[in-house]
């Protein structure tokens, strides 16, 4: 026999009881904390070890705003500058003659690029300083005629080797950029009938930048610091002037920590533009623009006010 179901009965008089919110403990990590001692640790050694030296601290912040160190700030940036320029107008020539379809201009730009790259910037420096040895006179026809030794000077001689020796990495860079930009891009202008210069500076060019400005950002730093490398052709830059400070004050490691100090403020102010320019280009690829430092400093201040849980 069955037993009858009685279907009009109602519920349970009484609820289940809730079920009980999961505490979650989150998991120890203990090698965190052993990783960040042994780094304190070693920092407090190093600090301990610079600290028994017999340098004369005083010496950096006494020649620190001197005006030869000033001067050769101002010539670092305006060498870095001037490179970078020569290093971007010819990246783009050859990235462009790279990519063309004429085999002489693909192999000259091929052969520029494997040169330039494969040979040291301080070996090029030397090698422009030293045509003189070889060429006595520099000669252009009607155009210039003028002894080597007065024609390639210090400045020229810095910008040549920087300058040209960019170009070869930036052309890599540019030729990346290019590539990374969908070939239905230029299909689609090329059947609107826009000529190929207009579709590289309306179509192709400004969509390629979100991935050259990234690179392009870390050749400018490096840049910056390889114009230390002219001092070995007698241009007077930053790192020259604070050797010769050094040499005559009696204090050449107090110079060199100087010469570092300026180059980290250059570099960090060189990072923060980086920062800027690719947050503009990342507009209308990315959901979301990443935070900028003053908003970071912002939210973690306004976070410390508020209670655990997000409550207010």
């Amino acid at each position: 026999m069955t037993a009858d179901i009685d279907k009009t009965a109602g519920p349970r008089d009484t609820p289940p009881a809730g079920a009980e919110a999961i505490r979650a403990i989150p998991v120890r990590h203990y090698g965190r904390w052993v990783s960040a001692v042994i780094a304190i640790a070693i920092l407090v050694a190093i600090v301990y070890a610079f600290g028994q030296g017999k340098i004369n601290w005083h010496a950096v912040p006494d020649y620190f705003f001197d005006h030869r160190i000033m001067t050769g700030v101002g010539k670092t940036l305006l060498l870095t500058v001037l490179s970078m320029l020569i290093g971007i107008v010819g990246g783009i020539v050859l990235a462009v003659m790279r990519l063309s379809r004429n085999p002489v201009t693909s192999s000259i730009a091929w052969f520029y690029i494997w040169f330039f790259r494969g040979t040291p910037v301080l070996v090029q420096l030397f090698l422009w300083f030293n045509l003189g040895l070889v060429f006595e006179y520099i000669d252009l026809g009607p155009i210039y005629k003028n002894y080597w030794s007065d024609f390639m000077t210090p400045l020229l001689t810095a910008l040549l080797g920087l300058g040209l020796n960019e170009a070869a990495y930036m052309a890599e860079i540019c030729r990346a950029g290019l590539l990374a930009v969908d070939e239905g891009q230029t299909e689609a202008a090329q059947a609107l009938g826009m000529s190929h210069g207009k579709t590289l500076r309306r179509i192709i060019i400004p969509q390629a930048m979100r991935v050259i400005v990234p690179p392009t950002g870390n050749e400018v730093i490096n840049m910056l610091k390889t114009t230390s490398l002219v001092a070995a052709v007698q241009y007077p830059e930053l790192f020259r002037y604070a050797q010769d400070i050094g040499q005559n004050s009696g204090a050449p490691v107090e110079m060199y920590f100087l010469a570092a100090a300026w180059y980290l403020i250059m570099t960090s102010v060189l990072s923060i533009g980086q920062f800027y320019i690719e947050r503009y280009y990342a507009r209308g690829s990315s959901r979301q623009l990443p935070p900028t430092p003053w908003q970071k400093v912002k939210a973690n201040v306004l976070s410390l006010g508020r209670p655990k849980g997000g409550m207010a």
